[in-house]
């Protein structure tokens, strides 16, 4: 199946900004974003006790002008989203003013601020820890909006502990499964098209094909292209293992 000039369940090199708009129009069920934070991180941290040696080379911060760095990969969205569709915007604090200011700049509605409070942050001295990240569900017509409510009372703040990868290769940055697996449910159906703008090792793809849905990823990182590759291949070989059973 193809979408304009992309396979579904693939992967694409390059910029965003470039390849958004080569989708066509209204094509797409659900957008997850999940952009470099602009926080003058340059990926290979040691925190968390992690070995940096096994963080993968190639993260790219975003240096200047935070506000327009998210309009220009914000706006085309729009378009290429379907009346039912959402797009899940996540960001730190510290853009946060830019964030809210690039989205107001476009069509979009705000439907839900969330927070997803992880288990805890890095240790600070002279202020409180953060432990959290926001999360934006944008919608493009509010009227017409897929939400499924799995849950009885799915409150806005999110608790799910982030994931270690303990003695593995691993990219700088990544959300749990299991985070992106809860915001696809509400937000989409089996056999819809998930697009993740910023694809990075792959976490919105390994969910997609755990909920049935479809998925195109951009990435410019190459490094993190092959890796996100190997994981949905290794995924896609367990769950034909698990139908196979």
């Amino acid at each position: 199946m193809k979408i304009g000039k992309f396979e579904v369940n693939s992967i694409y090199r390059g910029d965003c900004r470039d390849l958004i708009p080569l989708l066509p129009t209204e094509s797409i069920d659900l957008i997850i974003a999940d952009p470099p934070f602009g926080i003058a991180f340059h990926g290979k941290p040691s925190n968390y006790h992690r070995t940096s040696s096994r963080v993968i080379e190639g993260y790219q911060e975003v240096e200047k002008d935070y506000e327009e760095f998210t309009f220009s990969w914000l706006s085309p969205c729009f378009r290429v989203l379907k009346e039912e569709g959402s797009l899940y915007l996540f960001s730190s604090w510290n853009n946060l003013r830019e964030v809210l200011n690039a989205v107001y700049r476009t069509p979009f509605k705000t439907i839900n601020h969330l927070i997803w409070k992880y288990q805890f942050g890095v240790f600070t001295h002279r202020k409180f820890v953060t432990s959290h990240y926001h999360i934006l569900l944008l919608v493009k017509n509010e009227s017409k909006y897929k939400f499924r409510k799995i849950e009885h009372y799915p409150e806005d703040v999110i608790e799910i502990k982030r994931e270690y990868w303990a003695g593995k290769e691993k990219t700088p940055t990544k959300l749990p499964v299991s985070l992106v697996r809860k915001l696809i449910s509400f937000s989409s159906e089996e056999g819809d098209v998930v697009l993740d703008p910023f694809m990075g090792s792959g976490t919105t793809a390994i969910a997609c094909l755990r909920e049935r849905r479809k998925f195109i990823g951009f990435e410019i990182v190459p490094e993190y292209v092959e890796f996100a590759l190997k994981r949905i291949s290794q995924e896609s070989e367990v769950q034909y293992l698990n139908f196979r059973r």
